[in-house]
């Protein structure tokens, strides 16, 4: 695999680091800038908010920039944005750099994706995906547990200046280690949107926001299950939580080579475990042993599913890659959002801690569904290929004008 991917996974381990820390030091943010807990959860919502806008947005406005550029140019608002956000006076202007902050998102995925999949040539294209999204798993082993102690020992600011530490870092590496891309002459923000058009796109984001949305329904709700269902102290949740990154990091590896070899079965299979797996969770979630292990298969077939359809929406974008690709970074935290509220109206209406683990596996089988509805429409599309010529017919007389001369002795 190319050194730059290496640049890649670390501009993605300080996003994932960013994104996902915030949950475990929420308790002292909201102490530092005297807000309640449920208040301090907006700036969660404000980041993802930043990705769903940023995505798109940032995109059509970098369009004719080299992808090199672009990766820079994201992570240089990632940093500091990361960097006014550790400085933050008040909740309003942390709201704000917290916003900002989720800009860059998508749109560094989105491009990195394309830069990873062009270096690495077409069949080991999910692979190289695989192999940048591998810092944004293994934040969730190794940057939030660290982060979150970091905050609770020496506080939240000090997180977050971190955070902008490994951007610097990160811009360093891409501007050492990415070689320069040119973007086709022919690239421009009608062509990127022109992507949109293909119902297959359409069908790939789909199945991202559903059936990743299954896992988000699960996760969101996995620290209480955890306490007040498998009966764990709170203290061991951050190292439960690291237990579920790991997973993840399994899983993304994992589906990045199935998606190289098996694209569509590796879907298909996917998804499938994810929806059995999330069912078993509501047996298992008694057991401490059962919980634990379970955790793991949750982050690890919900992740898996990442990097076959970052694959697979190139693939149906053709040349206009870089607007779809940011798309699926929002279409994730749709997800995200998607999985959360309705794990969370199952929990409001009675049904109990383990009920978003139901309500997860429902939204696997809506990807399933989607996923076959997206591969019938493809054979809908391919044209059959000719008739074999049969050697009999080409075994006929020439004209006597088609013959060749004698050649002369």
């Amino acid at each position: 695999m190319p050194i730059a991917l290496l640049a890649l996974a670390i501009g993605a381990f300080g996003i994932g680091t960013t994104e996902f820390v915030m949950m475990g030091v929420l308790p002292e943010i909201a102490r530092d800038l005297g807000i309640s807990i449920p208040t301090a959860g907006n700036f969660i919502t404000a980041y993802a908010l930043g990705v769903v806008v940023g995505a798109p947005l940032l995109t059509a406005v970098a369009v004719r920039l080299s992808r090199k550029t672009m990766l820079l140019s994201m992570m240089g608002v990632f940093t500091i944005s990361n960097a006014l956000f550790a400085f933050s006076p008040n909740p309003e202007t942390g709201m704000l750099f917290r916003f900002l902050a989720g800009l860059p998102h998508g749109a560094f995925f989105g491009a990195g994706a394309v830069v990873a999949a062009t270096l690495a040539g077409p069949k080991r294209r999910a692979k190289a995906v695989s192999m940048m999204f591998l810092g944004l798993t293994l934040a969730n082993v190794i940057g939030v547990p660290a982060g979150t102690f970091l905050g609770q020992q020496v506080g939240w600011r000090a997180t977050f200046g971190v955070v902008a530490l490994i951007g610097v870092v990160a811009l360093a590496a891409i501007a050492k280690l990415v070689p320069h891309q040119r973007q086709t002459t022919n690239t421009s923000l009608r062509g990127e949107l022109g992507a949109f058009r293909k119902p297959q796109v359409w069908f790939a984001l789909a199945i991202v926001t559903f059936g990743l949305g299954g896992g988000f329904a699960s996760l969101s709700y996995v620290s209480p299950v955890l306490t007040d269902v498998s009966g764990y102290d709170g203290t061991s949740v951050t190292l439960l939580l690291s237990l579920a990154g790991l997973g993840m990091t399994v899983g993304n590896v994992l589906g990045g080579r199935l998606a190289d070899r098996f694209p569509l079965p590796g879907l298909y299979g996917a998804l499938t475990a994810l929806a059995v797996v999330l069912l078993t969770f509501t047996v298992t979630a008694d057991s401490k042993i059962g919980a634990a292990v379970t955790l793991f298969l949750v982050g690890m077939t919900s992740f898996m599913v990442g990097p076959m359809m970052q694959a697979r929406i190139m693939e149906k974008a053709g040349g206009a890659q870089s607007m779809v690709s940011a798309a699926v970074q929002s279409a994730f935290n749709i997800a995200n959002s998607i999985g959360a509220y309705l794990g969370g109206l199952a929990i409001a209406g009675g049904f109990g801690l383990v009920s978003p683990n139901v309500v997860g596996a429902m939204l696997a089988v809506v990807g399933i569904t989607l996923t076959v509805a997206s591969s019938i429409f493809d054979r809908k599309r391919t044209p059959a290929p000719a008739p074999a010529v049969e050697d009999t017919e080409l075994d006929v007389e020439l004209p006597r004008e088609s013959r060749p001369e004698p050649v002369a002795a």
